[in-house]
């Protein structure tokens, strides 16, 4: 299938109105396929149901044209114990279709939702300047729940009553060929509104998806700023504009259910009228001895089954058309492109590793903002082993020079080189393999200590993580957490204080030992005592590999190599921090700024 762009993702809601069939759940073979027994089991048992179920009313025939007569109680007897064994075998076929069907409903959705997981985590943050983390999530859970309940529940049940639908018909013609003529005039009266009013329920199954994802969206976005949000005293607005999305979701919801309920009620009228006005006729050809009472008996019953059928499939119809919706929003998202395009042939970076980064008139415009330059013909050069600072004020483009490391976003124009390879000629994975990062705000997991600094290398043994841990100054606080590194540290590292994750996140980036450090402020959280130890272990650790900062506290960086002084987007100094201060303009100025502010504070 081909690939859409990012911005369609969302471009798509103005268009899926339009779709108007069942077409989208095609796109679920690939995760049934690896289950062909199981579907076929599943088939198997419900055919032996619908079969089962059709024989039923051949045994009552017997029973009526026997007419209860006392002399044939023996035959009467026959007829309903084979009735009773038929229900038996029913019940048991009916039982492993519900128990087949289920499983491979429950093992399917497993198989999408991982499919879709693989794919958005591995989305650049471009992905994410257009489709919110919550609406993700609304699709992961939501959508999936909604597939999940087609796939174990209602694409077996549209199944059995087709099956069942398709069986009666052909024995109300076995039966009564003159009868059968008159139900089949009804056929086309009822399909009509169920393809009319069924386009209108997928759209606003679809569109009734697409709420919940808005409501999800801004309670995900408020609960994990959940302090901010308190702190603001911004409760009361927040929970209004929470529960405006759910009243649109509801209200979508609501004309969801209307339109199935007329559905519902139109079906099942015109399907119980045409058989009342069957039996009607049929009783009066009875009387006029023109076919048998337990004919009549045989015609009724396959005519309820038929007119079951139908309305059942009506019904379900609804839920195929829902689950339609929500296959075509997951398979949005599977078959979104990343902006960040993996080479055909990727390059492998260059070994031995040695760590050279190489800007070459380097511009660039974040997709969310094209019209502003973030950097502007930037040129520099960090040689291995070298500690290289980035200082200037906010927006200076400090970020985005990690940013485009990292490859999260390609250059508008110029070049990106790491030991001479081009970073977009590398697979994007074994490109940041070179990198280890402690961002500003480190993301600290819901796990323990131990397995947040592990992150940094999977396969690391606790000697090496500890090792790690008394090189970040973080080991004496972690030995007296109550169980050690073995505390969970709950969501996001609520249990720990700024500087605490901060040191977990300078441990995971030891342990990580990649040929680059990046550190983004990476102190900036640490009391005196930490900082100073902490950037002992940074200093020795910088020694052996090619190390860039950002700073805005120039008192971290005055024993970096040199210092690229950058504002709006341009490098408007470079040198040492002595140097840059002897030449005064922008550095002058902060350094300035910074250390009589601290002069003052130590009076």
């Amino acid at each position: 299938m081909a690939r859409r762009a990012v911005g369609d993702v969302n471009d798509e809601a103005s268009k899926r109105d339009k779709g108007r069939s069942l077409k989208p759940l095609a796109a679920l073979w690939p995760f049934l396929r690896p289950y062909k027994r199981l579907i076929a089991a599943a088939l198997t048992a419900l055919l032996l149901a619908a079969m089962f179920t059709l024989v039923l009313p051949l045994a009552l025939r017997r029973v009526i044209d026997l007419g209860f007569d006392a002399d044939k109680a023996d035959k009467i007897d026959q007829y309903f114990l084979a009735m009773i064994a038929v229900a038996g075998l029913l019940a048991m076929a009916t039982a492993l279709r519900f128990y087949l069907v289920t499983r491979l409903g429950e093992r399917v959705i497993a198989d999408v939702r991982s499919a879709v997981y693989d794919r958005v985590i591995g989305m650049s943050p471009a992905f994410y300047e257009k489709l919110q983390t919550g609406e993700v999530l609304s699709r992961l859970t939501t959508d999936a729940t909604v597939i999940q309940s087609v796939v174990g529940s209602s694409a077996s049940i549209a199944l059995r009553n087709v099956l069942i639908l398709l069986g009666g018909m052909a024995m109300l013609i076995v039966t009564s060929p003159k009868l059968s003529g008159m139900v089949l005039i009804a056929v086309p009266i009822i399909v009509f509104p169920i393809l009319l009013l069924g386009r209108r329920v997928r759209r606003l199954s679809r569109e009734s998806q697409d709420r919940v994802a808005d409501a999800s969206a801004c309670a995900a976005e408020t609960l994990v700023a959940a302090t901010t949000v308190q702190a603001y005293t911004h409760e009361a607005r927040s929970r209004a504009r929470f529960g405006g999305f759910v009243e649109q979701a509801f209200d979508a919801a609501r004309r969801r259910i209307e339109a199935r309920t007329a559905l519902t009620a139109i079906v099942i009228f015109i399907v119980f009228t045409a058989v009342v006005g069957v039996m009607w006729i049929g009783a009066r050809d009875v009387m006029a001895d023109r076919m048998s009472p337990g004919q009549l008996g045989q015609f009724i019953f396959y005519a309820i089954f038929v007119a079951g059928a139908v309305g059942a499939l009506s019904e379900v119809w609804g839920e195929l058309m829902r689950a339609a919706g929500a296959t075509e929003r997951l398979i949005e998202l599977m078959q979104a492109e990343d902006p960040i395009a993996r080479p055909a042939n990727p390059i492998p970076p260059a070994e031995p590793a040695e760590g050279r980064v190489r800007f070459e008139h380097v511009s660039f415009r974040y997709p969310a903002r094209p019209e502003t330059l973030a950097l502007d013909d930037v040129s520099f050069e960090v040689k291995p082993g070298e500690t290289v600072a980035l200082v200037g004020p906010s927006g200076a483009g400090k970020s985005t020079i990690f940013q485009l490391l990292l490859r999260f976003y390609d250059p508008s124009s110029g070049h990106v080189t790491l030991d001479g390879v081009a970073l977009d000629a590398m697979d994007p994975e074994r490109l940041r393999s070179r990198y280890a990062l402690v961002p500003q705000e480190p993301a600290i997991f819901a796990d323990t200590a131990r397995e947040n600094i592990r992150f940094g290398k999977p396969n690391a043994s606790d000697a090496e993580i500890e090792a790690a841990a008394k090189a970040a100054a973080a080991h004496r606080f972690l030995a007296k957490l109550p169980q050690g590194y073995d505390t969970q540290v709950g969501e996001r590292g609520v249990m720990l204080s700024g500087g605490q994750k901060q040191r977990i996140a300078i441990a995971r980036a030891i342990l990580r030992d990649a040929p680059v450090l990046l550190l983004d402020e990476a102190t900036s959280a640490l009391d005196a005592e930490s900082e100073r130890a902490v950037q002992e272990a940074v200093e020795h650790l910088a020694r052996s590999r090619t190390t860039i900062v950002i700073a805005h506290r120039l008192a971290t960086v005055k024993k970096a190599d040199r210092i690229i002084v950058l504002d709006e987007g341009r490098i408007v100094a470079e040198g040492p921090h002595d140097a840059l201060v002897a030449q005064g303009g922008l550095y002058a100025r902060l350094a300035r700024l910074q250390f009589s502010s601290a002069a003052l504070a130590a009076e």
